[in-house]
Protein backbone atom coordinates (compact mmCIF):
# COMPACT_ATOMS: atom_id res chain seq x y z
CA UNK A 1 0.00 0.00 0.00
CA UNK A 2 2.89 2.20 0.87
CA UNK A 3 4.36 1.70 -2.19
CA UNK A 4 1.51 2.51 -4.65
CA UNK A 5 0.76 5.49 -2.25
CA UNK A 6 4.69 6.47 -2.89
CA UNK A 7 4.45 5.58 -6.95
CA UNK A 8 1.24 7.64 -6.79
CA UNK A 9 2.96 10.71 -5.49
CA UNK A 10 6.30 10.52 -8.04
CA UNK A 11 3.74 10.33 -10.71
CA UNK A 12 1.89 13.57 -9.26
CA UNK A 13 5.02 15.45 -9.01
CA UNK A 14 6.74 14.47 -12.60
CA UNK A 15 3.20 15.59 -14.41
CA UNK A 16 3.06 18.59 -12.06
CA UNK A 17 6.79 19.27 -12.99
CA UNK A 18 6.23 18.59 -17.18
CA UNK A 19 3.12 21.14 -17.09
CA UNK A 20 5.78 23.72 -15.86
CA UNK A 21 8.17 23.15 -17.73
CA UNK A 22 5.66 23.49 -20.91
CA UNK A 23 4.47 26.53 -19.57
CA UNK A 24 7.60 28.38 -19.19
CA UNK A 25 8.39 27.36 -22.76
CA UNK A 26 5.14 29.29 -23.94
CA UNK A 27 5.87 32.24 -21.78
CA UNK A 28 7.04 35.06 -24.54
CA UNK A 29 10.82 36.63 -23.86
CA UNK A 30 10.92 39.65 -22.70
CA UNK A 31 11.22 42.64 -25.56
CA UNK A 32 14.63 44.16 -26.07
CA UNK A 33 14.65 47.59 -26.37
CA UNK A 34 14.78 48.22 -30.33
CA UNK A 35 16.79 50.81 -32.21
CA UNK A 36 16.30 52.51 -35.73
CA UNK A 37 18.86 50.89 -38.18
CA UNK A 38 19.60 53.07 -41.49
CA UNK A 39 17.45 50.41 -43.47
CA UNK A 40 14.20 51.02 -41.22
CA UNK A 41 15.06 55.14 -41.68
CA UNK A 42 15.13 54.55 -45.44
CA UNK A 43 11.54 52.77 -45.11
CA UNK A 44 10.16 56.22 -43.70
CA UNK A 45 8.61 58.34 -46.31
CA UNK A 46 7.97 55.13 -49.03
CA UNK A 47 11.95 54.55 -49.45
CA UNK A 48 12.13 51.11 -49.17
CA UNK A 49 16.31 51.02 -50.40
CA UNK A 50 19.27 52.93 -51.38
CA UNK A 51 18.54 53.23 -54.77
CA UNK A 52 15.15 54.39 -54.00
CA UNK A 53 16.73 57.70 -51.82
CA UNK A 54 19.17 58.06 -54.25
CA UNK A 55 15.97 58.22 -56.86
CA UNK A 56 14.09 60.74 -54.87
CA UNK A 57 17.16 62.94 -54.05
CA UNK A 58 18.23 63.14 -57.70
CA UNK A 59 13.85 64.07 -58.12
CA UNK A 60 14.10 66.85 -55.59
CA UNK A 61 17.52 68.69 -56.93
CA UNK A 62 16.20 68.59 -60.36
CA UNK A 63 12.63 70.05 -59.29
CA UNK A 64 14.11 72.59 -57.61
CA UNK A 65 16.54 73.37 -60.48
CA UNK A 66 13.67 73.84 -62.91
CA UNK A 67 11.67 75.94 -60.28
CA UNK A 68 14.46 78.43 -60.24
CA UNK A 69 14.08 79.10 -63.75
CA UNK A 70 9.68 80.36 -63.41
CA UNK A 71 8.46 76.76 -64.52
CA UNK A 72 5.67 76.28 -62.38
CA UNK A 73 4.25 73.06 -63.38
CA UNK A 74 5.17 69.91 -65.80
CA UNK A 75 2.99 66.38 -66.75
CA UNK A 76 5.30 64.48 -63.86
CA UNK A 77 4.27 61.03 -65.20
CA UNK A 78 5.61 62.11 -68.94
CA UNK A 79 8.37 63.97 -67.51
CA UNK A 80 9.38 60.41 -65.45
CA UNK A 81 8.72 58.36 -69.14
CA UNK A 82 11.28 60.81 -70.66
CA UNK A 83 13.93 60.22 -67.83
CA UNK A 84 13.38 56.16 -68.34
CA UNK A 85 13.79 56.73 -71.97
CA UNK A 86 16.84 58.23 -71.80
CA UNK A 87 18.12 55.65 -68.58
CA UNK A 88 16.95 52.34 -70.19
CA UNK A 89 17.94 53.31 -74.22
CA UNK A 90 13.70 53.80 -74.65
CA UNK A 91 12.56 55.05 -78.25
CA UNK A 92 12.69 58.40 -77.97
CA UNK A 93 9.38 60.54 -78.59
CA UNK A 94 10.81 63.51 -79.85
CA UNK A 95 13.79 64.36 -81.70
CA UNK A 96 17.37 66.24 -80.09
CA UNK A 97 16.18 69.40 -81.62
CA UNK A 98 12.66 69.07 -80.84
CA UNK A 99 13.08 68.71 -77.41
CA UNK A 100 15.60 71.11 -77.41
CA UNK A 101 12.76 73.43 -78.97
CA UNK A 102 10.22 73.04 -76.45
CA UNK A 103 12.67 73.31 -73.62
CA UNK A 104 13.84 76.75 -75.10
CA UNK A 105 10.21 77.66 -75.45
CA UNK A 106 9.11 76.80 -71.93
CA UNK A 107 11.91 78.53 -70.30
CA UNK A 108 11.55 81.89 -72.62
CA UNK A 109 7.74 81.95 -71.40
CA UNK A 110 8.80 80.78 -67.64
CA UNK A 111 11.28 83.66 -67.84
CA UNK A 112 8.71 86.31 -69.11
CA UNK A 113 6.46 85.46 -66.07
CA UNK A 114 9.22 85.38 -63.62
CA UNK A 115 10.60 88.38 -64.77
CA UNK A 116 7.13 90.15 -64.98
CA UNK A 117 6.40 89.41 -61.34
CA UNK A 118 9.16 90.42 -60.05
CA UNK A 119 9.09 93.74 -61.60
CA UNK A 120 5.94 94.15 -60.15
CA UNK A 121 6.92 93.17 -56.56
CA UNK A 122 10.02 95.75 -56.91
CA UNK A 123 7.44 98.52 -58.14
CA UNK A 124 5.93 98.08 -55.03
CA UNK A 125 8.65 97.28 -52.76
CA UNK A 126 11.13 99.85 -54.28
CA UNK A 127 8.25 102.45 -55.39
CA UNK A 128 9.63 104.97 -52.82
CA UNK A 129 12.56 105.21 -54.52
CA UNK A 130 11.45 105.58 -57.97
CA UNK A 131 9.37 108.72 -56.89
CA UNK A 132 12.09 110.15 -55.47
CA UNK A 133 14.21 109.83 -58.32
CA UNK A 134 11.55 111.73 -60.38
CA UNK A 135 10.73 114.37 -58.39
CA UNK A 136 14.48 114.81 -57.83
CA UNK A 137 15.08 115.10 -61.72
CA UNK A 138 12.53 117.07 -62.11
CA UNK A 139 13.80 119.93 -59.63
CA UNK A 140 17.80 119.30 -60.76
CA UNK A 141 16.83 120.31 -64.40
CA UNK A 142 15.50 123.66 -63.54
CA UNK A 143 18.98 124.56 -62.27
CA UNK A 144 21.72 126.63 -63.94
CA UNK A 145 24.21 124.38 -65.77
CA UNK A 146 21.96 121.64 -66.34
CA UNK A 147 20.70 120.34 -69.44
CA UNK A 148 17.99 117.35 -70.40
CA UNK A 149 18.68 115.17 -73.81
CA UNK A 150 15.53 114.06 -75.47
CA UNK A 151 16.06 110.44 -73.81
CA UNK A 152 15.87 111.97 -70.19
CA UNK A 153 19.60 111.98 -69.50
CA UNK A 154 20.44 115.30 -67.25
CA UNK A 155 24.06 116.55 -67.19
CA UNK A 156 26.46 119.54 -65.98
CA UNK A 157 29.36 120.52 -67.73
CA UNK A 158 32.40 120.51 -64.58
CA UNK A 159 35.24 121.30 -66.74
CA UNK A 160 35.01 121.95 -70.92
CA UNK A 161 37.62 120.07 -73.05
CA UNK A 162 38.73 120.54 -76.20
CA UNK A 163 39.73 116.92 -77.42
CA UNK A 164 37.74 114.54 -79.82
CA UNK A 165 34.64 113.48 -78.90
CA UNK A 166 33.76 109.59 -79.35
CA UNK A 167 31.28 107.36 -80.68
CA UNK A 168 29.56 104.40 -79.60
CA UNK A 169 31.96 101.90 -81.20
CA UNK A 170 34.88 103.39 -79.47
CA UNK A 171 36.88 102.58 -76.17
CA UNK A 172 37.19 105.57 -73.81
CA UNK A 173 39.86 105.60 -70.82
CA UNK A 174 37.76 107.44 -67.83
CA UNK A 175 37.95 108.66 -64.16
CA UNK A 176 34.73 108.53 -62.51
CA UNK A 177 32.27 108.08 -59.41
CA UNK A 178 29.38 106.76 -58.85
CA UNK A 179 26.62 107.69 -55.95
CA UNK A 180 23.20 107.17 -55.37
CA UNK A 181 20.91 110.33 -54.51
CA UNK A 182 21.73 110.32 -50.97
CA UNK A 183 25.24 110.77 -51.50
CA UNK A 184 26.46 107.19 -51.17
CA UNK A 185 29.19 106.37 -53.21
CA UNK A 186 29.03 102.61 -54.68
CA UNK A 187 32.19 102.68 -57.36
CA UNK A 188 35.13 105.01 -57.79
CA UNK A 189 38.21 104.63 -59.82
CA UNK A 190 39.53 107.56 -58.01
CA UNK A 191 39.59 105.27 -54.82
CA UNK A 192 41.18 102.52 -57.07
CA UNK A 193 43.76 104.75 -58.08
CA UNK A 194 43.66 103.97 -61.79
CA UNK A 195 41.11 104.75 -64.85
CA UNK A 196 39.64 102.49 -66.45
CA UNK A 197 39.31 101.24 -70.26
CA UNK A 198 35.65 100.52 -71.97
CA UNK A 199 34.00 99.92 -74.46
CA UNK A 200 31.16 102.29 -74.98
CA UNK A 201 28.60 100.33 -76.21
CA UNK A 202 28.94 97.95 -73.68
CA UNK A 203 27.67 99.68 -70.43
CA UNK A 204 24.17 101.39 -69.33
CA UNK A 205 22.80 103.68 -71.54
CA UNK A 206 23.03 106.46 -69.87
CA UNK A 207 26.96 106.24 -70.33
CA UNK A 208 26.79 105.39 -73.82
CA UNK A 209 24.77 108.09 -74.75
CA UNK A 210 26.25 110.80 -71.95
CA UNK A 211 30.17 110.09 -72.53
CA UNK A 212 29.71 111.00 -76.56
CA UNK A 213 28.41 114.01 -75.50
CA UNK A 214 31.70 114.75 -74.21
CA UNK A 215 34.95 116.25 -75.76
CA UNK A 216 38.46 114.50 -74.87
CA UNK A 217 40.03 116.05 -71.15
CA UNK A 218 35.97 117.08 -70.45
CA UNK A 219 35.09 116.40 -67.02
CA UNK A 220 30.88 115.91 -66.40
CA UNK A 221 28.54 115.38 -63.58
CA UNK A 222 25.45 113.02 -65.03
CA UNK A 223 21.95 112.40 -63.70
CA UNK A 224 20.70 108.95 -64.75
CA UNK A 225 17.30 108.38 -64.36
CA UNK A 226 16.67 104.59 -63.35
CA UNK A 227 15.23 103.69 -67.07
CA UNK A 228 18.61 104.64 -68.49
CA UNK A 229 20.98 102.99 -65.45
CA UNK A 230 20.58 99.51 -63.76
CA UNK A 231 16.40 99.86 -64.29
CA UNK A 232 13.67 97.79 -62.69
CA UNK A 233 16.32 95.17 -61.52
CA UNK A 234 19.23 97.47 -59.65
CA UNK A 235 22.78 96.23 -59.21
CA UNK A 236 24.39 94.07 -57.11
CA UNK A 237 23.84 94.79 -52.98
CA UNK A 238 24.68 98.58 -53.37
CA UNK A 239 22.41 100.04 -56.36
CA UNK A 240 18.38 99.00 -55.47
CA UNK A 241 15.88 98.77 -58.32
CA UNK A 242 14.94 101.76 -59.69
CA UNK A 243 17.65 104.29 -58.61
CA UNK A 244 18.53 107.18 -60.16
CA UNK A 245 21.97 107.36 -60.44
CA UNK A 246 24.98 110.28 -60.05
CA UNK A 247 28.27 110.00 -61.99
CA UNK A 248 31.08 112.54 -61.99
CA UNK A 249 33.04 111.55 -65.70
CA UNK A 250 36.64 112.14 -66.41
CA UNK A 251 37.30 111.62 -69.88
CA UNK A 252 40.99 111.28 -70.38
CA UNK A 253 41.09 109.64 -73.37
CA UNK A 254 39.18 108.17 -76.76
CA UNK A 255 41.10 104.98 -77.47
CA UNK A 256 38.93 104.53 -81.07
CA UNK A 257 37.37 101.47 -82.25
Amino acid sequence: MKRIFLAVCLSGIAVASYAQTKTAAKRPAAKKPTTVSKTSTLKMGGLQSTLDSTSYAFGTSIGASLKTTGLSTLNYDVLLKGLKDAFTGGKAILTQQQAQQCINEALSKASLVKNKAEAEANKIKYGPIMKEGQEFLEQNKKRAGVQTTASGLQYEVLTAGTGVKPVATDSVLVHYKGTLLNGKQFDSSYDRGEPISFPLNRVIPGWTEGVQLMPAGSKYKFFIPYNLAYGERGAGADIPPYSTLIFEVELLKVNGK
